[in-house]
C-alpha cells in the first residue's frame, strides 16, 4: 500500500460526501438506529462550500489514486483550552484499508496541520460505545486521552 495524503479541494467534495455517507451508514448499522440524516447532494454542496470558504479542512487519503479515507478538521475556541484548537468531526478509513497505517498517517498530518495553525490541542468524539471500543483504543494508542463526559446534542428547529 502506498498512501498519499493531500488536503481536499472543493472539487473533491463528491468523494468527501461519499466517504461521510459510508461513515454514517456504518455507525447506524452498528448501533441499529437512524442516528443521522444523510443526503449525498446536500452533503456534497456543504462540503464544497466549506472547503472553498476555509471553514472545514479535509485530509484525503488515497492508495493508487483510489480514495481510502479522510479526516476532517475545523478550528474551535474555548477558554478551557487556553486558545484555538482543532476539532475532528469526521474521521473514516474504508474497512478494506484499516489496520494498515492509514488512520495513523491521517492523524499525523492532522497534528502537523494543527501545529502550523497554532492550535493547543485536537479533540475528537468517538461513535457510540461499546460498539466502537476499537475506535476508542485506536485514539488512545495515538495519544488521545479521555477528557470526560459524553457527546450530547440538542436539535434546533
Amino acid at each position: 500500500m502506498s498512501i498519499q495524503i493531500a488536503q481536499a479541494q472543493p472539487e473533491d467534495a463528491a468523494i468527501v460526501a461519499t466517504l461521510v455517507g459510508e461513515l454514517l451508514h456504518e455507525i447506524m448499522a452498528a448501533v441499529n438506529a437512524k442516528a443521522f440524516n444523510f443526503h449525498q447532494a446536500d452533503t456534497e454542496a456543504r462540503a464544497a462550500a466549506w472547503l472553498r470558504d476555509g471553514l472545514y479542512s479535509v485530509l484525503l487519503a488515497r492508495d493508487g489514486g483510489m480514495p481510502i479515507g479522510f479526516l476532517a478538521l475545523y478550528q474551535s475556541y474555548a477558554l478551557y483550552t487556553e486558545g484555538a484548537y482543532g476539532t475532528i468531526p469526521e474521521f473514516y478509513v474504508r474497512p478494506g484499508s484499516r489496520s494498515q497505517g492509514v488512520g495513523a498517517a491521517l492523524l499525523e498530518r492532522a497534528r502537523r496541520l494543527g501545529q502550523s495553525r497554532g492550535w493547543r490541542q485536537l479533540e475528537v468524539t468517538t461513535p457510540p460505545l461499546p460498539q466502537f471500543d476499537r475506535t476508542l483504543a485506536f485514539y488512545q494508542r495515538e495519544g488521545f486521552s479521555i477528557s470526560g463526559g459524553r457527546k450530547l446534542k440538542l436539535e434546533l428547529p
